[in-house]
């Protein structure tokens, strides 16, 4: 595998480490007046997403991994496997779900997300900022409860269920944002 030394980092150089795969989210070179220069540098899981501070010599060098960004669209959901289709080459892949984390509440079939792959293992999914999803189950608002602000659950076509404005009805198309699991807007 290829070595980089610490003064070469940059924000999100991925690097194999013993704890795992882990992108630079930030560093900083510091060469105090005694003593040797360091390189103090927060690093996040690519994984769990988990965010560790390490510090490192000046010129240390460190396994570099190389992390493949596929556009991939999910053909279809089989039990607890998704098979993704890569939109260049037409090959399928079946990731089991717990791979895809969280990723999984927002997937539906015909939809396009960007894989990560390290060494012919998936290690996470991006998806877009928000997407646009049917409404499977929901209580009816209640006429005369229009409190400001007034919310309730709803279940989405994928199983998630999110918090929406007492007008939003089941069958309707709404607009969930990936980051946090909120409503944005009616589609």
């Amino acid at each position: 595998m290829a070595q980089i030394a610490t003064s070469d980092f940059k924000n999100g150089i991925a690097l194999k480490l013993p704890d795992g795969l882990f992108t630079v989210v930030e560093f900083a070179h510091v060469n105090p007046g005694k003593g040797q220069a360091f390189v103090r540098t927060k690093l996040k899981s690519v994984r769990t997403g988990a965010v560790l501070e390490r510090t490192y010599r000046a010129g240390e060098r460190l396994e570099q991994a190389v992390i493949e960004q596929n556009d991939m669209e999910l053909v279809y959901i089989d039990g607890e496997n998704y098979v993704f289709m890569d939109t260049r080459s037409y090959e399928q892949t079946e990731v089991p779900r717990q791979t895809l984390g969280t990723a999984a509440d927002y997937l539906v079939p015909q939809m396009t997300a960007t894989i990560r792959v390290h060494d012919s293992e998936i290690v996470g999914v991006d998806l877009p900022a928000s997407v646009t999803l049917k409404i499977d189950e929901t209580e009816p608002g209640v006429q005369g409860d229009r409190v400001s602000g007034a919310t309730k659950p709803a279940t989405l076509e994928t199983g998630k269920t999110v918090r929406v404005p007492l007008f939003v009805n089941a069958g309707d198309q709404i607009v969930v944002d990936t980051r946090s699991g909120e409503y944005i807007a009616r589609a």
